[in-house]
């Protein structure tokens, strides 16, 4: 007689047969196997094997409801978990994992493979994988609606800058994109003269024009049209425009100001540059280097225009200059305050046309004397051959009206070519900016001025390549630039995740 094993003894004591096909099993409180359990029991059971997505396809954007509207790729964390929320059911069973099948982009179908583990008949677990179907219906969101609607827009601000020179409300543009004002509109349409905003609210309209009165002396008026009344409930449908006109000024413009204006600024020569123009209107006397400042109440009450424009300068080159000491300045009781950036000098200039020609040289007083030295090339205002108009210019007398202002350094080498660096804009035919000449001049301010482009955003132009870090680094370290630690990378999004050299979309 052969005697068994005490481990198979056991083992044997250990397994039991399934009560419906028979089978060795090992104990559970079931007593069935696991073929014959996934037959009698379903764990995923409430859970739906379908379902429907909401994708809007002017926005791109899926509904997560009851009422957001979100961005995702496809086959993204973001679309898994929206997926996932518009399961019920899903709680009474424990989540495993879940993943995409893939399907054909165009087959408006989103399937999502999900293993779960749920406890069946008094503690026995149990793991199930299946297949959840998405359909991709089509629906519209409120924004696109709005906007495909014929009168989806209810109120309007008019930005518009009466001036010749419209660098100031080339300033205003990145203020807006860098603060992202513009955030609550619904299109931005361009116009000859400025920009117009569509707003779904007064409200918002109104907000914005609040955030133009903090950035630039502005004015504005309000007005309202009746579009529908609903005599049986008293509704009233109304359009909102507002019409802001911004100070029609810009820097470096020659402006003449009003005697009383003067008076109130500590005596201040009435011939004053527009040094910057913020909130307030910042003035500088190219003779004296005296600081003035005036609100948007105090312009509006009292507006004059400019008398020479930046498109009116001359070029001139240096040829002798003599930097006037502190103790040799005259001042006089009450004078305003004085520049400690700017270094006076009388200047002796010649026309840059007629170098080699003419000999004579004309003399003027200039606040650039740290700038400038015997050589260089300026740009100025020539009042001798100048023809103003203006109320103020004529009540001056003629020894007080130099013949010449100078207003900035001349670099002639620097191009635009050369310009590592791009700005965005805030509507598609913003490019067409880049083709005036008041764009180019306001870029060159954005060099020369670190204050001034403080307030804007510069990025990178990946076009140019071979950027100076430093500003020793560039091919004329005089020359004004912006160095690569002021800029930001422009946002790029790739169409083909696996071809990184192709499929890249520039969203400035």
């Amino acid at each position: 007689m052969e005697y068994l094993q005490e481990e198979q003894v056991e083992s044997a004591a250990n397994r039991i047969l399934c009560c419906e096909c028979g089978v060795v099993i090992a104990p559970n409180p079931a007593n069935m196997c696991v073929a014959c359990l996934r037959t009698v029991v379903d764990i995923s059971e409430g859970i739906p094997k379908q379902g429907t997505l909401h994708f809007c396809r002017g926005c791109e954007r899926y509904l997560q409801p009851p009422t957001e509207w979100i961005h995702c790729p496809l086959e993204s964390r973001e679309l898994l978990s929206l997926c996932l929320r518009k399961l019920k059911g899903l709680n009474r069973v424990k989540l495993i994992d879940a993943g995409f099948v893939w399907t054909e982009p165009h087959s408006k179908r989103i399937k999502v493979k999900l293993t779960v583990h749920g406890e069946v008949m008094g503690g026995t677990v149990l793991q199930q994988v299946f297949i959840v179907e998405f359909v991709v219906a089509h629906q519209m969101c409120d924004e696109c609606h709005r906007k495909e609607a014929q009168d989806f827009w209810h109120a309007l601000v008019q930005v518009r800058q009466k001036a010749e020179n419209k660098k100031t409300f080339h300033y205003l543009e990145q203020l807006i994109l860098k603060h992202k004002a513009h955030e609550n509109t619904l299109g931005i349409k361009p116009n000859g003269e400025g920009l117009d905003f569509f707003y779904h609210t007064e409200a918002h309209a109104r907000k914005m024009v609040d955030f133009l009165g903090t950035v630039l002396p502005i004015k504005y008026q309000h007005s309202k049209k009746l579009i529908s009344h609903d005599i049986h409930s008293n509704n009233y449908n109304y359009k909102f425009s507002f019409s802001v006109e911004i100070v029609p000024l810009s820097k470096d413009s020659l402006i003449c100001l009003p005697k009383s204006v003067t008076q109130q600024n500590g005596g201040i020569n009435p011939l004053v540059l527009v040094h910057r123009v913020t909130s307030t209107l910042h003035f500088i006397d190219p003779a004296t280097a005296q600081l003035a400042e005036m609100n948007a109440n105090a312009y509006w009450r009292n507006p004059f225009s400019t008398i020479c424009d930046p498109k009116q300068l001359s070029e001139y080159i240096v040829m002798e200059m003599e930097v006037i000491m502190e103790k040799d300045r005259k001042t006089f009781p009450g004078q305003g305050t004085i520049s400690n950036k700017h270094v006076l000098a009388d200047v002796w200039l010649v026309k840059a046309s007629e170098l080699g020609i003419n000999e004579d040289t004309i003399h003027t007083r200039t606040h650039l004397g740290h700038l400038i030295k015997p050589g260089d090339s300026v740009m100025a205002y020539c009042l001798a051959d100048s023809n103003a108009n203006d109320e103020n210019f004529d009540k001056l007398k003629q020894e007080k009206i130099p013949d010449l202002i100078i207003v900035k350094k001349h670099y002639p080498d620097r191009s635009s070519k050369r310009r590592r660096w791009k700005l965005q804009h805030l509507a598609a035919e913003g490019e067409l900016f880049e083709k005036n000449r008041d764009y180019h001049e306001f870029l060159d301010d954005l060099e020369e001025d670190p204050l001034l482009r403080q307030n804007v955003n510069i990025y990178k132009d990946p076009k140019n390549i071979n950027m100076p870090v430093d500003a020793d680094d560039a091919d004329d370290p005089d020359a004004p630039g912006i160095t690569l630690d002021e800029m930001l990378d422009d946002l790029q999004i790739e169409d083909d995740p696996m071809d990184e050299g192709e499929g890249s979309e520039d969203m400035s």
